[in-house]
């Protein structure tokens, strides 16, 4: 049966996003390591406060989020009327896509880039741009060669997923001056919480003092509260008015919005999260390199490790030895890294299993 009722052409054009892999055989205990979670789950305090939010589930949450924006503007010293929040960073992300694109805009992210830029450009009509990478680094130049005159959009994760790499501030001020004043900047820090570099700024500064500057942040990583999916944003004034014209009226629940609020304030325990992430990237990314695979040093929650593009040591065949031990991480294909693998961060009994398991997969192959 044929109908002439037909999505927009470019919508068939997307490529879905396929998340990480959650399970490895019927029965078999896992440990997931594929989605940059964190090991030490949320708050106490954001878990209290959830319960308590679901005493009122026939009643319609805040929709304009005040007590969390109160909470993240406290914390970080911001004006509350210039923060958004969304469901994950992921929303606002397209929401940004949804308002500054249409038919014949471009757009820009960098070559290993999260894929959601690409989807989020897609959808709003845009013209996906692709900027080289350097050393699987974002690079200003390689960014600056790609801006033409239909360029609206340029999206940075920094920290970037899956690289683990950095831009340091230095370098994302020099490309917000030499962008054109009509190209919004997009700074993605989804892992800033983690990073502990003095080159290093997530772009609160950067958005406070230029007028097409925003910046995303989430609260599914270090906070650990994926599953409710939490996210913000911090603008200027003009730019956060245009994304609430169109975001949806009630798009957080009450308990989220509430365990937001506790987690943003209960600062020993993010400090916690960080402690244990600066102790086990380190000695995962030791232990490894003495195996003699390629670690990308990352600042984030994870770790891009490369393998032989053939051979016995293919990324494609250590994915297949660790799944047979039940650890589950994440293929690179999609992001243009076959022969990488990308290892979230665990506990320590994980990241020890991790080390073990790969042992055995190298002295297996030769």
């Amino acid at each position: 049966m044929s109908t002439d009722f037909t999505p927009r052409s470019t919508i068939l054009d997307i490529s879905p996003y396929v998340p990480g892999k959650s399970s490895a055989g019927a029965n078999q205990k896992i440990i997931k390591l594929s989605s940059n979670e964190t090991p030490l789950g949320p708050s106490p305090k954001a878990v209290e406060s959830y319960s308590h939010g679901s005493s009122k589930l026939f009643r319609y949450p805040d929709g304009s989020a005040s007590e969390l924006r109160s909470a993240i503007a406290k914390q970080y010293g911001l004006d509350a009327d210039r923060i958004i929040c969304g469901a994950g960073s992921d929303e606002l992300l397209n929401l940004i896509a949804q308002a500054y694109l249409q038919a014949g805009d471009e757009a820009i992210f960098t070559e290993h880039g999260f894929l959601v830029y690409k989807i989020a450009i897609q959808a709003a009509g845009g013209t996906p741009v692709v900027a080289k990478e350097v050393d699987l680094t974002a690079n200003v130049d390689e960014i600056l060669k790609v801006v033409t005159p239909k360029t609206k959009l340029v999206f940075i994760a920094n920290p970037n997923n899956p690289t683990g790499t950095y831009l340091p501030h230095d370098e994302i001020k020099r490309l917000r001056a030499e962008l054109p004043s009509s190209v919004g900047l997009v700074l993605d820090g989804a892992y800033a919480e983690y990073v502990r570099r003095n080159d290093y700024e997530a772009g609160l500064e950067l958005v406070a003092t230029t007028e097409n500057t925003i910046m995303t942040r989430t609260f599914s990583k270090i906070y650990g509260l994926a599953a409710l999916r939490i996210g913000w944003a911090f603008g200027p004034e003009p730019i956060i008015d245009v994304l609430n014209r169109i975001r949806g009226p009630f798009n957080l629940s009450s308990p989220a919005l509430a365990a937001g609020a506790a987690a943003m304030e209960d600062v020993q325990h993010l400090e916690q999260s960080i402690e244990h992430n600066d102790r086990w990237v380190a000695w995962l990314s030791e232990e490894l390199s003495a195996l003699g695979l390629k670690v990308t040093p990352s600042v984030a929650n994870f770790i891009l490790v490369s393998f032989n593009e053939e051979g016995s040591k293919t990324a494609a065949k250590a994915d297949a030895h660790l799944i047979d031990d039940g650890i589950i991480v994440r293929r690179m294909e999609s992001y243009g890294l076959p022969n990488s693998l990308r290892i979230t961060i665990g506990t320590e009994a994980e990241n020890k299993a991790v080390v073990k398991s790969l042992t055995q997969f190298v002295e297996q192959a030769g």
